[in-house]
């Protein structure tokens, strides 16, 4: 791909603190990633893996000690790159004394936005926060702070999101409402950049991770090739025929009593598979994808790079 398809560019990215005692603390060790436009990356990690710094470098408040970071074809640090960027940090500081209409008209006039009240009033709506916009932010729960940040990063429809745990404090109905707006964002073209230790959001949310493990990214792709094959199904059956109808039917046995393993490319495969199954006299009882979820990436990753 070239780098006009790209949101992120970052090649041979490292971070280095000067230490207490003279020795420096590295937080990213030769990092390289390339995020395509209109995709939402997921970066996960244990505590203290470099997540936070490598975002830092990405909004161009940290800069690195060696390497190259490129955002929408350009260098973070530039205005016109920074304008383009919308950013939900972890740590939110919001004016408790403000309304909540009042705080993204403050946000829309820092970004330069010339947006009329009715605009802001939206931006509140599509959030969830129509009947609370009035309101002041120091009544508001964490949840619906969080929703106001969101509005805020949401203004002048941004080409790159970086959203660092955005449903941290939301309910369950909050967070499905706050992945509906992350897929219209997404369907407009907009890339979103996802930092969250809410591991199940970022496998609703993104369709490509990385892992990062002491500074280095040990892991990168699409969801679907680290959770496992798209193809591979995980069967179980009640068994009145032979196990060894179904292995040659194409089933493999697992190491669990009637379940098996089975690949097939279409739905058309996999029915004529399951017919045949049937026609050998199992009965299905349970079929799901043969995959992981990311807590179980995340463990074997960490465990591949200690």
């Amino acid at each position: 791909m070239t780098s006009a398809t790209m949101a992120i560019e970052v090649s041979g990215l490292e971070k280095s603190y000067a230490g207490l005692f003279g020795a420096p603390q590295v937080a990213l060790r030769g990092v390289e990633l390339s995020v395509p436009r209109a995709t939402a990356f997921g970066l996960i990690g244990q505590n203290g893996a470099g997540k936070t710094t490598f975002l830092k470098t990405l909004l161009g408040v940290v800069r690195p000690s060696k390497g190259r970071v490129r955002v929408l074809d350009g260098d973070p640090e530039e205005p016109a790159v920074r304008r383009r960027i919308g950013y939900l940090p972890e740590r939110l500081h919001l004016p408790a004394a403000l309304a909540g209409v009042a705080f993204l008209a403050s946000v829309a006039r820092l970004k330069g936005l010339r947006l009329p009240p009715r605009a802001l009033r939206e931006s509140a709506h599509r959030v969830g926060l129509s009947s609370d916009a009035d309101r002041v932010i120091g009544t508001y729960s964490k949840g619906m702070k969080q929703r106001l940040a969101l509005a805020a990063a949401l203004l002048g429809e941004p080409d790159l999101l970086v959203l660092d745990e955005p449903t941290d404090g939301v309910d369950p109905l909050g967070r499905a409402d706050i992945r509906g707006i992350l897929a219209e964002e997404r369907a407009r073209g907009a890339t979103i950049f996802l930092n969250s230790h809410l591991l199940s959001e970022t496998e609703r949310i993104c369709d490509r991770i990385g892992v990062l493990a002491r500074g280095k990214l040990v892991r990168e792709g699409p969801l679907g090739e680290l959770v496992g094959e798209a193809d591979a199904y995980r069967c179980r059956f009640v068994l009145p025929a032979p196990a060894a109808a179904l292995v040659t039917l194409g089933f493999d046995a697992s190491d669990e009593a009637g379940t098996f393993r089975l690949r097939a490319g279409t739905p058309e495969e996999l029915n004529f598979r399951l017919d045949a199954a049937r026609g050998a006299g199992a009965l299905l009882v349970d079929l799901r994808r043969d995959a992981r979820d990311l807590e179980e990436v995340l463990a074997a990753a960490m465990q591949a790079a200690s």
